[in-house]
């Protein structure tokens, strides 16, 4: 599995091309152009054609070696861009040509070109994740664990603190100072002064005693006897009463510690911008691993193996609650927040689950209503707090979900009879999205903003307080990636309205609910709004083009222009076959299922071809976009295979990500049913389409891909004659909670999920050749996965599969020659198979 999927997603949907490079859809025989229309549906069986940016004119043949070479050669991407305070230029980090180290690079709206930002002045303009005054006149960032501040009508920028101390949560408050955290402590700064003054801190332990009670009969009978004990204990008592009323009453003195349940930890802080309220999410300080939790690395430079520490398996978790305390720094006091008034707090969502599996084993299951193991939610791609505060500090939203993954509440607090009061509840039978949770507040009133799959694709939604959320967006295409502008007339979103493989940028009117499109580029983009909200800083990318940055000035009829050139000359001199996105009719619903189709000139002539179908990894992530792709090794392998005759399918399976809820969810307790199936329509498809001989088609895959060639040789055995399985899942036990729990529940819960959803099961059912690769120093998916299954295809008597290991490899390669040998043998065993 890919441990950061959401980055691969990422990757491939923050990416950037000409507007004019174009794009076409093909109905046979008439051909049609897309437009930022609503009516999509009546398109879902089209082929959309891209034409390629770059004329490629080199007859040089591809090899290997070139393909899994150092990628520098392709060209080295912007990344991570973001605008100056100004919103005169631009910034962006671009890796050193040869080397591992990350430059960053200003570049002037008025400049073709951009000039390296000195060292020296890292910290002057480390602002991307800046936050401003309620004026909106100073802005303040942390760098190096530093905060600055800079006066944007002056533009001086002010050093404030000059420590190594931790700091965090950065934040204007109300009142013009700065407050921070520091592991257990909260701060203010005047930034006129420059007085930091301690506001609240927090230890878990008992609060200090003068003395401590008498705790048995003879320390009772002590102080009764003993005189001189008493007068000394009225002493020491006094002494405590008066320092605590003087920490009360003298503002200078540093307030007391808070102090809260034993054994447990700081989840989450936030305080209220006003100063008043802090939210405490805390839980049990249990360890996150076992000593056990470990796994070999044999090439080290000491010559000796080192035992890494690694994760925990799904199978090991146990359930986790986080609790919410709401501390009252004006008058002092504490309240547990409880989580009673959550609606389906103690339902039994797993009430079929569990008796199912335990009619299984004979046994009869009754259901109970306890108390279900509650946190602050967690979303993969957030860079966001699960807890939000409005503006004036007056109202907070704390987004919560259950451990078993079917109920995501947003709340808010009722400070005057300190309770959570639930504003939106979202249940999933199946398990909620761990993308598409953004929310916040209006700056200008007590109205929620955000995202849902109520409706089966993400969308959004605004709510004011006591009243029923109203949706804004709707249609089947997800909406993600929200930008509240400063004075609440639009929402900024990423949307694949057009297409489920286009992403452009839109923004909603609230008060008339207008949608107008941004971009019309055609591809996958990405966006950054300037503070003066007037152009967006675009990162965008097509099949055969990397990203690049593009500028686009709003409310104006141009379109947005390019302004940064990265690619390399020598990959855009190749002549790259780009796949066309194809609709392959599924047998199992009315969605198609969208694939990449790498296919030669003349596929549809002579002899019938061989063919391949490529895996994507992760489960959910989309690769059948018009945008670069992450997996861009296995885009330039295809094209050799396309080169040498092969057909090439790269689908978007049931469980992908961009096709709404119920595509996602598929898969629940029984991975690698619905998703080979699909892989059937697959081959069904090309050999009635692109002239594929069915006795002729290879599959491969890493990670997830991995996972799915496993199933498709152990289950479907005559639909492939050969396959690769790439650093693969073979046992989802062994794999993480917080990806498997979703899809499978837990192996004490769910067993039965766990056993047909495992390839290990299977393993009796492999007949054609396999492959398999596998690193040993992969803390993703554990080398252990591929040692279990191949002692069992010993036991089962198979001699059709090959195993190569590569010692110093983790789950993503790093050593071209890991590359290189992991699709030479790729290649060789389709070449011999097929």
């Amino acid at each position: 599995m890919q441990k950061s999927f959401k980055l691969l997603i990422i990757s491939t949907i923050t990416s950037s091309l000409l507007a004019c490079s174009g794009i076409q859809t093909s109905e046979s025989p008439a051909e049609t152009n897309l437009s930022n229309s609503d009516s999509v549906s009546t398109a879902i069986y089209q082929t959309v054609k891209q034409q390629a940016p770059y004329v490629g004119d080199s007859n040089e043949a591809l090899t290997l070696n070139k393909i899994m070479a150092d990628p520098d050669w392709i060209g080295r991407e912007p990344q991570s861009p973001y605008w100056s305070l100004d919103g005169k230029s631009y910034f962006y980090s671009q890796k050193r040509e040869g080397s591992v180290v990350t430059d960053l690079f200003q570049q002037s709206l008025s400049s073709k070109t951009a000039s390296l930002v000195p060292l020296a002045q890292y910290h002057e303009v480390a602002y991307k994740n800046k936050v401003f005054n309620q004026s909106r006149d100073k802005a303040a960032w942390i760098f190096k664990q530093n905060i600055f501040v800079q006066d944007l009508s002056s533009g001086e920028v002010i050093q404030l603190t000059r420590s190594a101390q931790y700091r965090s949560s950065l934040q204007f408050l109300t009142d013009g100072r700065l407050s921070y955290r520091s592991y257990n402590k909260i701060y203010a700064i005047n930034t006129d002064s420059g007085m930091t003054q301690q506001l609240v801190s927090w230890e878990f332990k008992e609060a200090p005693k003068a003395n401590e009670e008498a705790k048995d009969y003879i320390a009772q009978q002590q102080l009764n006897l003993i005189e001189v004990l008493r007068e000394r204990r009225t002493r020491t008592q006094d002494k405590f009463d008066f320092n605590a009323q003087l920490s009360a009453q003298n503002l200078a003195s540093t307030p007391e510690p808070i102090y809260l349940p034993l054994e447990h930890k700081t989840a989450a802080a936030s305080l209220s911008p006003n100063g008043r309220y802090l939210i405490l999410a805390i839980e049990k300080d249990t360890p996150s691993r076992s000593e056990g939790d470990i796994m070999p690395n044999y090439i080290k430079d000491n010559g000796r193996i080192k035992a890494e520490k690694v994760r925990r398996r799904v199978a090991d978790s146990k359930p986790e609650s986080q609790y919410l305390w709401l501390l009252d720094l004006q008058t002092g006091t504490q309240k547990e927040l409880s989580y009673k008034s959550l609606p389906g707090y103690n339902e039994d969502v797993l009430e079929q689950v569990k008796r199912e599996n335990a009619e299984a084993k004979g046994q009869t299951y009754e259901s109970n209503r306890l108390p279900r193991d509650i946190a602050l939610l967690q979303d993969w791609g957030w860079n966001q707090s699960a807890i939000e505060w409005q503006q004036n500090g007056e109202n907070v939203a704390i987004m919560l979900e259950a451990w078993d993954n079917k109920d995501r509440w947003l709340t808010t607090v009722d400070f005057k009879n300190k309770s959570l009061v639930t504003q939106d509840r979202l249940h999933d039978d199946a398990w909620i999205n761990y993308n598409f949770n953004s929310f916040g507040w209006l700056n200008q009133s007590s109205q929620l903003y955000f995202l849902s799959e109520k409706s089966g694709y993400s969308h959004l939604y605004l709510k004011a307080l006591n009243s029923d959320a109203k949706q804004l967006t709707r249609g089947d295409y997800e909406v993600d990636e929200l930008t509240l502008s400063a004075n609440d007339q639009f929402i900024y979103f990423k949307a694949n309205k057009k297409h489920p493989g286009i992403y452009e940028i839109y923004r909603i009117d609230l008060s008339s609910g207008d949608i107008e499109a941004l971009t019309d580029l055609n591809g996958v983009t990405d966006y950054v709004l300037n503070d003066k909200q007037n152009r967006l800083l675009l990162t965008h990318s097509k099949l055969t083009m990397p990203p690049e940055l593009f500028v686009k000035t709003l409310d104006s009829e141009g379109e947005p222009q390019q302004v940064t050139f990265t690619t390399s000359e020598a990959f855009k001199q190749i002549n790259w076959t780009v796949p066309e996105i194809v609709a392959v009719k599924s047998s199992h619903g009315e969605q198609p299922i969208y694939a990449r189709l790498y296919a030669p000139k003349d596929a549809g002539e002579g002899d019938k071809k061989r063919a391949v179908i490529f895996n994507h990894g992760a489960g959910y992530l989309q690769n059948s976009h018009l945008g670069w792709s992450g997996y861009f090794r296995e885009f330039m392998f295809h094209n050799l295979l396309v080169e040498k005759g092969y057909v090439v399918l790269d689908m978007d399976y049931r469980a992908s990500a961009g096709y709404g809820r119920d595509w996602r969810t598929a898969i629940y307790r029984h991975m690698g049913k619905p998703e080979i199936e699909d892989l059937v329509d697959g081959v069904d498809w090309m050999v009635n389409n692109v002239n594929v001989d069915r006795n002729r088609i290879g599959t491969y895959g890493g990670s997830y891909g991995g996972f799915m060639t496993f199933m498709a040789l152990f289950t479907e055995p005559d639909l492939f004659q050969a396959g690769a399985a790439l650093r693969p899942v073979s046992d989802w036990a062994h794999y993480n909670h917080p990806y498997t729990s979703n899809i499978l529940n837990t192996p004490d819960v769910d067993p039965i999920a766990y056993e047909r959803s495992s390839p290990i099961y299977f393993a009796e059912g492999l007949t054609k050749p396999l492959l398999i690769n596998a690193p040993m120093v992969d803390s993703n998916v554990f080398f252990v996965d591929t040692v279990r299954l191949v002692q069992r295809l010993i036991e089962l008597e198979k001699q059709d599969f090959e195993t190569a290991i590569y010692p110093v490899e983790s789950h993503g390669f790093i050593e071209p020659s890991s590359w290189l040998d992991e699709y030479r043998r790729i290649f060789k065993l389709f070449e011999e198979n097929l």
